[in-house]
């Protein structure tokens, strides 16, 4: 079943257009990106006299000084600004992009559809490595930094979808992401979960990943592929095929697609430390913990 276009008012699309235009602008342009996501936070939440008052000296509650400063990235931490491998430099650039999409889905303008996707729209051309053209974001959509993400033209990415990029996360053209999926970029060690490696992950052109499937860190996704709801990526999938299950297993290609694709049996292939990165920490050695301070060794190394 294709959509059909739906118009909003013509007073209203021009105000909201005007948003995401100013919201573009400002963070093309020569401000702080800090001051940008503040002022545009406090205004969609309506806070802006209040906000004033308080900058002025006016006493406020605790929970209204919590709210206020909120809205300031600088003021707030993300779990991904913790992680021993963070580029600081490149964090620091993504972190108020980032805090800004994430707290943009928490206002009522976030409902809006319209001014919705082409928000996070614009909001992906300053926050991702690349952002393609006509891109359909929808809500609820989480990253780790952000700017480790390649999409390409025409994606589509449905509600509550992580696009993890803790390594280099590419999608391709026309690729449609189903709401709740997870594709991973990061995998831990068995023994010490602290042991983090970073890989690339791909979704080919024109793929498909089903209702809360989960694509595993260095798979790949080929061209024209369908994974199926719930299934769990663990090996390339080939273009054109069909996989499902957990883990995900080839069943098919796609009809119609026999004359270019692989055998069912020639899929399944493990590639992904192919795709492993050098991960480096970037953190000093002093500002680095381990969380869970467990003796990992092995009784048996």
């Amino acid at each position: 079943m294709t959509k059909r276009h739906v118009r909003l008012p013509e007073a209203a699309q021009a105000d909201l257009d005007a948003l995401v235009d100013e919201v573009d602008a400002r963070l093309a342009g020569d401000e702080d990106d800090y001051e940008v996501v503040r002022d545009v936070l406090v205004d969609l939440n309506g806070d802006r006299d209040r906000y004033e008052r308080w900058q002025r000296g006016d006493s406020v509650t605790s929970a209204e000084r919590a709210r206020f400063r909120s809205y300031d990235p600088r003021d707030a931490t993300l779990e991904s600004e913790y992680y021993a491998d963070v580029d600081a430099d490149a964090f620091e650039r993504s972190k108020p992009l980032q805090w800004l999409w994430r707290q943009f889905d928490n206002t009522p303008v976030a409902d809006n559809v319209d001014v919705a996707l082409a928000f996070r729209e614009m909001l992906a051309g300053h926050l991702f490595a690349e952002a393609g053209e006509n891109l359909r974001l929808f809500r609820g959509i989480t990253m780790t930094y952000g700017h480790n993400v390649t999409l390409g033209d025409n994606v589509v990415v449905h509600d509550d979808v992580h696009l993890d990029d803790r390594g280099q996360l590419s999608v391709g053209d026309r690729v449609s992401i189903a709401d709740s999926t997870h594709v991973y970029t990061h995998s831990h060690d068995v023994v010490d979960q602290t042991a983090v490696t970073n890989y690339r992950t791909v979704v080919e052109d024109d793929a498909r990943l089903g209702y809360d499937s989960v694509v595993q860190a260095g798979a790949r996704v080929g061209e024209n592929a369908m994974v199926g709801s719930r299934a769990l990526v663990t090996a390339d999938v080939p273009a054109h095929h069909v996989a499902v299950g957990t883990p995900a297993k080839s069943v098919r290609v796609k009809p119609g697609w026999n004359s270019v694709a692989a055998d069912v049996e020639d899929g399944n292939v493990d590639r992904r430390e192919e795709r492993a990165l050098d991960s480096t920490a970037h953190a000093d050695e002093s500002e680095r913990f381990d969380e869970f301070e467990r003796d990992l060794r092995p009784p048996d190394a």
